[in-house]
């Protein structure tokens, strides 16, 4: 792989909660409404990836972005794309999405 091509690198639960709490990482849940009645990570951005507004994408200069779904599909897709089309300079998937988050037995929001 040539060094100017960039990739998604995916992070485990633990990592991600760990980035969250010391405020050197922000997350953004790509979920559809309907799904956030199940879980909810406290403090995500939520910006459904059917339609995804470019403009709610948090840009915090100095912090990692996280991008969320419900098993790490969409997540996958979506900073992926943010990467390649030059919204962002650097870009993590939460592996297995809010599912392993739940499943790592950290907190989460339901309702």
């Amino acid at each position: 792989m040539p060094s100017d091509m960039k990739s998604v690198v995916e992070i485990d639960a633990v990592t991600a909660k760990a980035w969250l709490d010391d405020g050197s990482a922000v997350l953004l849940d790509v979920r559809e409404d309907p799904e956030l009645t199940d879980a909810r990570i406290p403090g995500a951005v939520h910006n459904a990836m059917s339609a995804f507004d470019f403009d709610n994408v948090p840009k915090e200069p100095g912090k990692k972005l996280i991008v969320t779904c419900a098993h790490g599909v969409r997540s996958m897709q979506v900073a992926d794309y943010l990467l390649h089309q030059g919204i962002v300079d650097e870009v993590y998937s939460l592996a297995g999405g809010v599912v392993a988050w739940a499943q790592a037995g950290l907190p989460y929001d339901q309702g």
